[in-house]
């Protein structure tokens, strides 16, 4: 039972910090996914096939709106 009250409240952590994450964000997710972009590019991270980039972030983006 204990071990199941730590699950718990780690799940409702990261969902209120994920919530609370969106709510506060300084920026629209456009403004936000370009300067992720940049910094990748930046710093020679980018993947050569921004298509596949694109679709993760929109895949992350999915996941946070559920």
């Amino acid at each position: 039972m204990k071990n199941l009250s730590i699950f718990l409240a780690v799940i409702g952590g990261a969902a209120v910090g994920a919530a609370a994450g969106l709510l506060l964000a300084p920026e629209s997710g456009d403004v936000t996914r370009e300067r992720i972009k940049h910094y990748l590019r930046e710093k020679g991270l980018y993947p050569r096939n921004e298509r596949k980039l694109d679709e993760l972030v929109d895949e992350i983006a999915e996941e946070l709106k559920k």
